[in-house]
């Protein structure tokens, strides 16, 4: 997620509008320029001011790959808007009614090689920054509890092992 957001104000996004379930994805988000964070498991209906009017995005990138959350995008994106489905989660069912109603265009997204080569020439000249999102370095010796430390959202973003 936080990483859609680095890409999504590099390609050009006026606002960005994250949500999760967990407060530490949602600072991450902040820090890396998110303008307004929502906790859905806080506020269940923090996305509801984004239906009026048939729906206030653009383009919205759902990568949680919760069945739920994609079903509550249907509501907050405009009629013609763009859904990409970045999270996986497994078979889903979708209300055709509504994708045919209000016209939008639902598209997968993968990370194939050719953005591992973008994303490498980006952060090369420094056009993008991740630091934000880099909770800890370790060394490589303790790559179980690096592992560990990574797998709890709630502690940790992204871990690096250091090999120094």
């Amino acid at each position: 997620g936080a990483l859609i957001v680095i890409a999504a104000r590099r390609a050009g996004a006026t606002h960005i509008v994250v949500t999760d379930m967990a407060a530490a994805p949602l600072r991450s988000a902040a820090k890396v320029g998110a303008d307004e964070t929502i906790n859905v498991a806080e506020q269940p209906e923090g996305l509801a001011k984004f239906s009026a009017d048939k729906g206030q995005f653009d383009v919205l990138f759902e990568a949680s790959g919760n069945e739920r959350a994609l079903r509550g995008a249907f509501d907050v994106l405009r009629p013609r808007g763009i859904i990409v489905q970045v999270g996986l989660g497994g078979e889903m069912t979708l209300p055709i009614n509504a994708i045919v109603a209000k016209e939008f265009d639902l598209r997968g997204a993968f990370r194939f090689h050719e953005e591992f080569a973008i994303a490498v020439e980006l952060l090369n000249k420094g056009l993008v920054d991740v630091k934000p999102l880099i909770s800890a370095t370790l060394p490589y010796r303790d790559a179980a509890r690096a592992f560990a430390l990574a797998a709890d959202r709630s502690q940790a973003m992204k871990v690096l092992l250091s090999f120094e």
